[in-house]
């Protein structure tokens, strides 16, 4: 097929709806099947949020495969080594509805925000128990949450946006991600994705697909150090380091942004 025709972006809606109904069915699968039989082998808790998190890694691994290889996307990582270090918030732009998948899916072990609907759904609220996710409780509860986490070891992922980036609208960071990095004195590591073509981009139909079949370029950069920001009242450090963030994402996106 032509890149661009009409038959290769046909193509690219039907691999689309496929891809969406194999992401579903097997989210129910295995949350009824392989996470219940990793939690029950793994008595300690700590083991089965490894087990299970390190599954969920292949299985986004095996999903961003599959959509590659029915031709709805392409994509590359660049300095994934520097996730290999635990204990640090990562960090990243958010304008797709797959981001988290290829995120997750360069890291074994990584806690998650997730919304505390999930808790109430009767397929997903057990595995994301088990996995040791993190409910989005009121913001102070959450922080205590995140930075307890990051404490103890783990890393942790957060979108600053807090929601996916409406396409040709300023970025918008909110101070959650600053908070819990102070609060945990820990590193920062931003991770910048970038698209060809905007596509499952917020308020875009699953069908909406871009003319031509859109890359992804996942790039893990430096890790931002937190101690220039622990000097004066905690709420000052919170806006200076979000600033820093918003200003680091305008320069590598070559967009406008603005902080909240």
């Amino acid at each position: 097929m032509r890149p661009g025709s009409l038959l290769d972006r046909g193509w690219r809606v039907i691999g689309t709806g496929i891809s969406f109904a194999v992401f579903g069915l097997g989210a129910v699968l295995i949350s009824l099947t392989l996470f219940p039989v990793l939690r029950l082998i793994s008595p300690d808790p700590a083991v089965a949020r490894r087990r299970i998190q390190g599954a969920m890694r292949q299985t986004f691994r095996l999903f961003a495969w599959f959509m590659a290889t029915l031709g709805v996307m392409s994509y590359e990582f660049r300095g994934r080594e520097r996730l290999a270090a635990p204990g640090r918030l990562i960090v990243a732009n958010h304008p797709s509805l797959i981001d988290v998948v290829l995120i997750i899916s360069l890291m074994p072990s990584v806690d998650c925000i997730v919304k505390r609907g999930l808790w109430r759904n009767p397929f997903l609220r057990w595995p994301v128990r088990w996995a040791g996710y993190i409910p989005n409780h009121t913001p102070e509860q959450l922080i205590e949450d995140c930075s307890q986490a990051l404490r103890a070891g783990r890393s942790l992922l957060v979108f600053p946006e807090g929601t996916r980036t409406v396409p040709g609208q300023p970025l918008q960071f909110r101070r959650g991600a600053a908070q819990i990095a102070l609060a945990a004195r820990c590193e920062v590591v931003p991770i910048t994705i970038t698209q060809t073509l905007p596509t499952l981009t917020k308020g875009e139909k699953w069908y909406q697909v871009a003319h031509q079949r859109s890359h992804w370029v996942v790039s893990v950069d430096e890790p931002i150090r937190t101690e220039p920001f622990l000097q004066g009242p905690p709420a000052v450090g919170a806006r200076r380091l979000t600033q820093h963030l918003l200003d680091y994402y305008t320069a590598r996106l070559g967009s406008h942004a603005a902080a909240v």
